[in-house]
């Protein structure tokens, strides 16, 4: 990567990019990672994980190039936190409750990076189910959360008829945005991850989708509903049996 970005001999592409232009690339490797933990190759993993890796090498660099800090910072600052985010492990203190004292070392963190509200340090570029899901998780630890299930529950019942009766575009966009977060707030409640709920979803209804394609022998657009559902429902049957 150095060389890449060498002003003298390197490659005209790579010298041209900052961590801005760069920082989708390191988002969309890191899901090509887990597309292939899902996939269950190990030889997928292992390719994918020097994939994302190059993305730590170039964000590094780019710093590097700048004066900013290079590659064994970055692999030196986050030994030092796990070192102290473990002291149970590294410092021989054996606090028993080591979840909590983990949630104490990083809320020390925070703190003393200023005064910061519950929320702070949610990235904002997380997809919008994950980021949903921590923002709410921030928010209960402060105590600001239903008390059981029932709550988010009933209020996606509310939600829904606030997005029927919406008076235009723009505030069914917002209420179908409300929506969203109070079926994040459930899904929480329930235990279940709506980021992996949802990817998960997303991947049966391709499965299924592309089941039904085979079935209609590449006819799919020719053909009426109600044909296209009955192979569906053919292909969910098969899929139980």
């Amino acid at each position: 990567m150095r060389q890449l970005r060498n002003p003298d001999g390197g490659c005209e592409w790579d010298l041209a990019q900052d961590f801005a232009t760069i920082a989708p690339y390191t988002i969309e490797e890191a899901y090509e990672v887990a597309d292939a933990i899902a996939g269950g190759d190990p030889a997928a993993i292992c390719d994918e994980l020097g994939d994302l890796l190059l993305q730590v090498v170039f964000h590094a660099q780019i710093a590097a190039d700048h004066g900013l800090f290079g590659f064994d910072d970055v692999a030196m600052a986050i030994s030092d936190k796990m070192e102290r985010r473990h002291p149970h492990i590294f410092g021989g203190e054996n606090t028993g409750d080591v979840r909590r004292q983990w949630e104490q070392i990083k809320a020390a963190e925070r703190a003393a990076d200023g005064p910061q509200g519950a929320l702070a340090g949610v990235a904002l570029s997380l997809p919008a189910l994950l980021r949903a899901q921590k923002l709410q998780a921030r928010a209960a630890r402060v105590g600001f959360d239903w008390p059981d299930a029932e709550g988010p529950r009933a209020k996606i019942a509310e939600e829904l008829d606030e997005v029927a009766t919406a008076p235009d575009a723009d505030a069914r966009t917002e209420e179908v945005g409300d929506l969203l977060f109070a079926v994040v707030n459930y899904a929480r409640h329930l235990g279940v991850d709506a980021e992996d709920a949802l990817r998960a979803a997303n991947a049966k209804f391709t499965r299924r989708f592309q089941s039904v394609e085979e079935r209609c022998e590449g006819r799919i657009a020719e053909l009426p509903l109600g044909a296209l559902e009955v192979h569906w429902q053919a292909v969910k049957a098969a899929e139980r049996e």
